[in-house]
């Protein structure tokens, strides 16, 4: 019988006491196991077991068979109705219902018609505990009627245009299955231009030529009476166009833009767009508000038809084929409508209750419509069916509360719509049964080792049974693993020990009885084939072996049986087969292959493979040298607390001998899947005695080691584990220190998992004092890495012990070690201090020690603080700033570094422990002698002239004293960059500007600068600038000159490619001068003649008053800076001189044409004859260059 109580596994773990496992009562319901012992004298209600389908077609040329089976106990009788009336089938001599059965047999052969028994068909399976009632099946008759004769006229048409071909098959039941073929009954060709629609027609998107042909012809075919009907072939003829048009896609079906479809639910939901045009259309299907279900859209007909299967109410939606060509596209969409005939969310279960219990019938149906539901009882609809009042009807649910015996019935569910119905059978059945155990007794099960063992207790009663199991006799106590016990009653032990091994009792009771049974469990060692075959490269002719050693359990008798290829051995007499081995004999290319060796016994199988390659004959090769193969075979012997015997079998050592055995250990409870070493053997032993620790679940690993390297770890063995004991060792690292003045923290380092030695882990924490006390304070605590002791007084000394404990004992006494109790602030501040003044930046200062009592904590040294003294102005604007310095330990004295000389300091003293600082000593005041002051803050030096140059500077930001004077340094640097004799000059302290005279002109000079106290000289500036050129019309600009700049303009004049430029604009201003000079002598018509011509009087032209310039020559370029071209320094201008030179100066001299750099400076200004000119007149002859000056 099956129960149902649980939901899921429960899973048990064993404990200390004996161990019941109950299986508890979750519901009320049950259903009756088909066990033929409880079936011969437990009454139940009749249950429907087969019947015809809801749509029955039958085939009129066969008897007709409505199907009806049901069981039940007493069995049950059968009625039938036809249309909703008594179907007397006695009246009826050509109807028989089949002799304990209600399926009805309707003999038409001989004699009556199909159609005479069409209708509406109902069975009814009663016994006195209820009525049951099959679904309505209805009977039709197939039919598959012949094609209407017609006249088909042949189709003529052009090279190009679209055809359809109708099909139009009769109607049929059910439908036929239509396709196209020709006369030779060849199915006609389809592609992406020609193809099949749904509707059973042929589409042509265009025609070619070779579509000509006389016999289309569309078959339907009649599955259900296996006949085939044909239509009147159709004749086709394509005439070929010399040039047809080509045009874009249009639907040959569906019409219009927008077409609906509806489905049902489950069903196949089956789109179809069929298009023509030229050159042939290719169809898209998207789905317009969501996406295409990826594993359920399936594409036919060359895509022309979108199938979603298992169709579902998310499908609903508008779908869009796309036809596209060369020439544009076409979409139509579907609108698509999911309805859904009434499906089950929770069908009607049966009940078994026992008197006084209560329970419910639930009925619960979606659809699409909502379905509607009613109830019958035994067939009645329940509004007029006798009444029970134990019995609630709640919409799709019926509440029964303590039931009797006469509540027993055959309850009716029918959920429908207008696309369908469901209908379900439920009974209850009200019975008092004490519990019966319908596993046979004393079953023995067999098991292999580490694998699940399942010890079944099937089981009914009413009321529902609990279940316990227990192992051995009634009260021993199950211990060591876990086990899971299944809602009908089944034990499950996930991995099967040897210790596994022994009788285990089910006992189930109820109210009304108990019921036990005993089953028996064994368990074997797993067949392992230990000497595996291996692969192998033969030379034809030659013989091979391969091995198969079998290691099995003494009680089972294996069979070793060898495969070729996954198939039997060849039957040959060169294969021979002993206990251990298969010898292949004369060994030719068709013995290549896989050979499997497979072990067999009654409880499991194991198999091995290895392959042989067959190759020519070839030399003898050399040996292969690898490092050995793993070990195998790991088993334990003589298992003791302490220790355990390790014994293995080598690997393969591949040519070079093994030269030792590592063995390595894995602790499965506390470490899992960490391996640590064990312990390592000489090549030559094959067994190890390890000692183990206790509460360790050991598996063991081996590894062997050649000269070549070490293999891979062997296979773990079996686990082990060891027995509890008291821990060997203590915990370590033990330390005591107070967090609090008043507490004391003591922490240790616990011990791991491994160093336990049981479970329980404890801790015993003792301290005292260690002056005064006596007596030790012990406490014990769970397994933690600290212990707070409050209430302790300020730093006192204590011993501390920390004992590790579990549930089998004590570890060893252990040592005590010594802590503190908690610090607290220093009480004295230091006395005395002193300050010496070593110099201006370093000052010693010294004081007297603190007493230790006062220092209430660990001396970690002493912190001095001291600061500058800060001006009125200062202080207001920042906040002092403390620096501190920390001596450690005990020392009495320290030096203040990085002091600032001339400067007032203030300073104190503390003591520091490990809680903090003490209070602070008297400010002590010292003062730091007078230093060398910094570097000026800047030096700049503008006005430059021809002998003079200005210097401004700011004083040194830390003047460290009283400045008593700057000193000036400077010397001339020549174009080589040549330094010239060197000048000192002092200036007093409270200038911050001077004038240098009597300067070279055009010469660069650099600059030494720095300031003095009493201290000595401080960090010195330097400068670089240059004083004017000595030339005329050439205004100075007001900017410095820097050393940077002054070298930048020396490096350019002294470029090739800048004085080849000048050199040309000296050619060409010289070949202009010459031109303008000839013109001019021959009297020749220019510009500033035509201009003298036009005023009143030739020989007076007045000046611009404002410039100084003549207003017809003026030269606006005349008091602008030079150009960007121009080579000028930028720390002077070319001064304009008082009078205009002579073509002397400014044609043949050196220093008048050129600057230092190269660049020409000359200004000039246009004159006439008599005509005065600024600051000077002149009556030289009109030279080259007023003719220049002119002609510009």
């Amino acid at each position: 019988m099956q129960l149902k109580i649980m939901p899921k596994k429960k899973h048990l773990s064993a404990g200390r006491a004996p161990l019941m496992l109950f299986l508890c009562q979750m519901i009320s319901a049950l259903e009756v196991p088909l066990d033929p012992k409880l079936l011969e004298d437990l009454v139940q209600p009749p249950t429907i077991t087969q019947q015809s389908p809801k749509d029955y077609i039958i085939d009129p040329r066969e008897n007709i068979v409505i199907q009806c089976e049901a069981k039940g106990k007493p069995s049950p009788s059968f009625s039938w109705t036809r249309n909703g009336t008594h179907f007397d089938i006695d009246k009826d001599p050509l109807v028989t219902m089949k002799p304990g059965s209600g399926t009805l047999t309707i003999n038409i052969m001989s004699e009556g018609k199909a159609e005479t028994y069409e209708g509406v068909y109902q069975c009814t399976a009663r016994n006195e505990r209820g009525a049951a009632i099959s679904n309505n099946i209805v009977i039709r008759p197939s039919r598959s009627p012949l094609w209407t004769k017609e006249k088909l006229e042949p189709i003529i048409l052009r090279n190009g245009q679209s055809l359809v071909l109708p099909c139009r098959p009769p109607i049929g039941l059910p439908p036929p299955i239509i396709f196209w073929m020709d006369n030779s009954f060849q199915r006609l060709p389809q592609s992406e231009r020609v193809s099949q629609g749904l509707n059973g027609d042929l589409y042509f998107s265009n025609v070619l030529p070779e579509d000509t042909r006389e016999d289309y012809i569309c078959y339907a075919r009649f599955n259900h009476t296996q006949t085939i009907q044909q239509k009147q072939p159709i004749s086709v003829k394509v005439i070929s166009a010399k040039s047809h048009r080509q045009r874009p896609p249009t639907f040959l079906t569906p019409d219009g833009n927008t077409s609906r479809k509806e489905e049902l639910r489950g069903n196949v939901l089956s789109l179809e767009c069929i298009a023509e045009g030229l050159p042939t259309p290719i169809i898209y299907w998207i789905k317009e508000d969501g996406t295409l279900p990826i594993n359920r859209t399936f594409y036919r007909n060359f895509k022309k038809t979108l199938q979603i299967v298992q169709v579902t109410e998310a499908d609903s939606g508008n779908y869009q084929c796309i036809a596209k060509n060369a020439l544009g596209a076409i979409h139509h969409t579907i609108s698509v409508t999911v309805k859904a005939a009434p499906y089950w969310i929770i069908a009607p279960q049966n009940l078994v209750l026992s008197p006084e219990e209560d329970g419910t019938l639930i009925c619960r149906a979606n659809g699409n419509p909502k379905p509607r539901i009613s109830w019958l009882s035994n067939g009645v609809p329940i509004e007029i069916a006798p009444d029970d009042p134990s019995r609630k009807i709640d919409g799709d649910t019926i509440i029964f509360s303590k039931v009797q015996e006469r509540s027993s019935a055959v309850y009716q569910c029918n959920a429908s719509n207008e696309y369908g119905y469901l209908l379900a059978n439920a009974f209850v059945n009200v019975l008092a049964e004490p519990p019966r155990i319908l596993t046979s007794a004393n079953t023995l099960y067999q098991v292999i080792a580490n694998r699940p063992a399942l010890l079944d207790c099937a089981f009914f009663g009413s009321p529902l049974p609990t279940i316990e199991w227990f192992k051995g006799a009634k009260g021993s106590a199950l211990r060591e693993d876990i086990y899971v016990l299944h809602e009908n009653g089944t034990l499950e032990i996930p991995v099967a020990q040897k210790d596994s091994t022994g009788t285990y009792t089910c006992v189930a009771r109820n109210k009304l009885g108990m019921a036990n049974n005993d089953v028996h469990l064994e368990i074997k060692d797993p067949t392992r084939i230990i000497k595996q075959p291996e692969y192998a490269v033969v030379q034809r002719g030659s013989t091979v072996s391969f091995e198969c050693k079998v290691k099995h359990d003494h009680t089972l008798i294996p069979t070793v049986m060898w495969l070729k290829d996954h198939g039997e051995l060849p039957n040959d007499g060169r294969f021979t087969v002993d206990k251990d081995r298969l010898v292949v004999a004369d060994v030719n290319d068709d013995d290549g292959g896989t050979y499997t060796c497979v072990a067999n016994t009654t409880l499991d199988n194991v198999s091995a493979s290895a392959v042989l390659s067959v190759v020519a004959p070839t030399p003898t090769p050399a040996p292969i040298y690898d490092v050995p193969n793993p070990p195998f075979d790991l088993e334990l012997t003589d298992q003791l607390d302490r220790s355990v015997q390790l014994s293995w079998t080598p690997g393969d050592d591949n040519n070079s001998p093994i030269t030792k055995f590592i063995i390595e250990y894995e602790d499965a409870m506390h470490e899992p899947g960490l391996w640590h070493h064990q312990t390592e053997v000489p090549g030559t032993q094959t067994t190890a005695q390890l000692k183990l620790s206790p509460y360790v679940n050991y598996s063991f690993r081996v590894m062997a080691e050649n000269n070549l390297g070490r293999s891979l770890p062997s296979e773990a063995s079996e686990q082990y584990l060891t027995k509890a004991a008291e821990p060997d060792k203590n915990p370590t690292a033990v330390e005591g220190l107070g967090s609090e003045p008043d507490n004391l923290v003591i922490t240790w380092k616990p011990l791991n998992g491994f160093e336990s030695n049981g479970p329980g882990l404890q801790y015993k924490v003792s301290w005292r004092q260690k002056d005064g006390d006596d007596e030790w304070t012990s406490v014990v605590v769970a397994n933690v890495s600290k212990y707070i002791v409050s209430g302790t007084p300020t730093f006192v000394p204590y011993l501390i012990k920390v004992q590790a404990l579990n549930d089998a004992g004590f570890a060893p006494e252990p040592a005590a070690v010594m802590g503190h109790s908690g610090e607290d602030l220093p009480m004295v501040a230091p006395g005395n201090v002193r300050v010496n003044v070593v110099n201006s930046t370093l000052a010693e200062v010294h004081w007297d020690p603190v007493p230790l009592k006062s220092i209430r904590g660990h001396l970690q040294g002493y912190r001095i603080y001291y600061w500058k003294a800060q001006s009125s102005l200062t202080r207001n604007r920042r906040h002092i700033e403390k620096k501190i310095l920390t001596f450690q330990g005990s020392k009495t004295h320290g030096m203040l570094p990085g002091l600032e000389p001339f400067s007032h300091y203030t300073l104190n003293v503390r003591v520091v422990n490990g809680k903090g600082e003490g209070p602070a000593s008297p400010d002590k005041v010292f003062n730091t002698p007078e230093g060398v002051p910094s570097a000026p803050s800047s030096l700049k030096i503008v006005n430059p002239t021809l002998d003079s140059l200005t210097l401004e500077w700011e004083p040194p930001s830390h003047p460290n004293g009283i400045l008593t004077e700057y000193t000036l340094k400077y010397q001339p640097i020549n174009s080589t960059h040549e330094l010239g004799p060197l000048v000192d000059l002092k200036i007093p302290a409270n200038k911050t500007r001077w004038i240098l005279k009597n300067l070279n002109f055009s010469t660069r000079y650099k600059f030494y600068f720095y300031a003095q106290t009493a201290a000595g000289s401080g960090i010195q500036i330097t400068e670089e600038a240059i004083t004017t050129v000595d030339e005329a019309g050439i205004l100075p600009p007001d900017v410095g000159a820097g050393k940077a700049m002054a070298s930048r303009q020396v490096d350019i004049a002294t470029q090739g490619w800048f004085i080849g430029l000048m050199c040309a604009v000296a050619l060409l201003i010289l070949i202009l001068l010459i031109v303008c000079f000839i013109r001019r002598n021959k009297g020749g018509k220019y510009p500033v003649k035509e201009k003298e011509d036009a005023h009143a009087d030739p020989e007076i032209q007045p000046m611009k008053e404002d410039d100084g310039t003549f207003g017809e020559y003026s030269d606006a370029e005349d008091h602008k800076p030079l150009k960007k071209g121009s080579r000028t320094p930028s720390d002077r201008t070319v001064k304009k001189e008082d009078s205009d030179d002579s073509l002397v100066d400014y044609g043949e001299g050196v220093n008048g044409q050129f600057n230092e750099d190269g660049s020409f400076i000359g200004q000039y200004s246009g004159k006439k004859e008599k005509e005065p000119a600024e600051g000077n007149e002149s009556s030289e002859a009109p030279s080259p260059v007023n003719a220049m000056n002119s002609f510009v």
